[in-house]
């Protein structure tokens, strides 16, 4: 991954290039942000910068991610009671090379692991350990790179923290993560926090215009619902049909909501509903959610006469779409969204989505008719 690849982020790409020149690199940095702001790639070139100072050419091999210097620790599942990213490193290594933007959730459905608990483990900090306790290949500084260091059990903390603390002579950790909720206090102390933020939006613009021939107009409605994050931004302008199937499922969740006060067996509908969308795998379930939170937000500020700020609308099937923003307002949008967050978040800890759906989709007939 080169600087120049990176969308957006020039202040700090401006900053940690310096920071490299001048000698001022410290032996564990924490990066902190989603990855669709670019932690991994801000990462990889921070990297590749480093090994380019010691040697030049050994550098382009960071890449490919084959430099016999650079180790990685990312979450795995357990595999024959083994839990070693070694074991997955072809798979992270090909998902990567085709999407160095590529978030947790991409990384569970591209090992078809939604079912399994993906984590950093103790195992995985003794095999880091023994090899840094060898000798660099290439003479030099040798760097791990730990992705999503928030996924690390309690036990592979604790023998993180030690790793830290007296780590080998000429070696560079470098870690990232979307929060520090997750994170043991004492190792946050001993590494020093970069934080990246979202992508701004003539920078996404450009990035999508240069990389995917994407039309202004087209380039605006993709940027709104993506809000800085370029992996989020690329999977909305490659879903094409999946938007199709999330409006008709949208549409059926309303009017199913609005009829069930008045006629109780459109709750089988919804609970049908529920069980086709339970149907899909994590990730496109989780999409759907999002989906979901922006079209209620746009509902929002249509019926608040904030129509300059609404770039998309639902009109598909005879949908009343002003009609339906009379009914969001104040005094139901936050109960709903804190329902699509409260599912998001079962289904991140691998809650049953039948369940999950079912009961979300059941709330919503119960907020939609709240009043102003």
């Amino acid at each position: 991954m080169n600087w120049e690849n990176i969308a957006g982020q020039e202040n700090l790409k401006k900053l940690l290039r310096e920071s490299i020149a001048e000698n001022r690199v410290s032996h564990a940095q924490l990066f902190i942000g989603k990855e669709g702001y670019g932690t991994l790639p801000m990462v990889l070139a921070y990297a590749k910068e480093v090994f380019s100072q010691e040697n030049e050419h050994a550098a382009s091999k960071v890449e490919h991610l084959n430099h016999l210097d650079l180790h990685f620790s990312f979450p795995v599942f357990t595999d024959n009671k083994n839990s070693l990213s070694k074991n997955k490193f072809e798979e992270f290594r090909e998902m990567i090379m085709a999407s160095p933007y590529s978030s947790y959730d991409d990384w569970t459905a591209f090992l078809e692991s939604e079912n399994k608990q993906l984590f950093i483990s103790a195992d995985e900090i003794d095999d880091q350990n023994q090899k840094f306790a060898l000798k660099s290949f290439e003479g030099g500084t040798k760097i791990l790179i730990v992705w999503r260091a928030d996924k690390m059990n309690v036990a592979a903390a604790n023998k993180f923290l030690k790793f830290l603390e007296e780590p080998p002579t000429k070696t560079l950790i470098l870690l990232t993560a979307e929060t520090t909720n997750d994170i043991l206090p004492t190792i946050l102390s001993r590494t020093q926090i970069v934080e990246v933020p979202r992508i701004n939006d003539e920078d996404l613009e450009n990035y999508l215009k240069k990389n995917f021939s994407v039309s202004a107009e087209k380039a605006g409605e993709i940027i709104h619902e993506a809000q800085g994050n370029l992996n989020d931004a690329i999977k909305i302008l490659n879903s094409g049909h999946k938007s199709d199937e999330f409006e008709k499922l949208f549409i059926q969740w309303v009017r199913d909501a609005f009829m069930v006060k008045k006629k109780p067996q459109f709750l089988k509908s919804i609970i049908f509903w529920a069980r086709e969308i339970a149907g899909w795998n994590r990730e496109k379930q989780k999409n759907f959610l999002n989906y979901c939170s922006e079209i209620f937000r746009l509902a929002l500020l249509q019926n608040y006469q904030s129509e300059n700020l609404v770039y998309k609308k639902i009109d598909a099937e005879g949908f009343n779409w002003t009609g339906f923003s009379k009914f969001i307002s104040g005094a139901n949008i936050e109960s709903i969204l804190e329902e699509i967050n409260t599912a998001d978040l079962h289904l991140t800890r691998n809650g049953n989505p039948k369940i999950v759906w079912t009961d979300l989709g059941i709330k919503l007939s119960r907020y939609i008719h709240k009043n102003s």
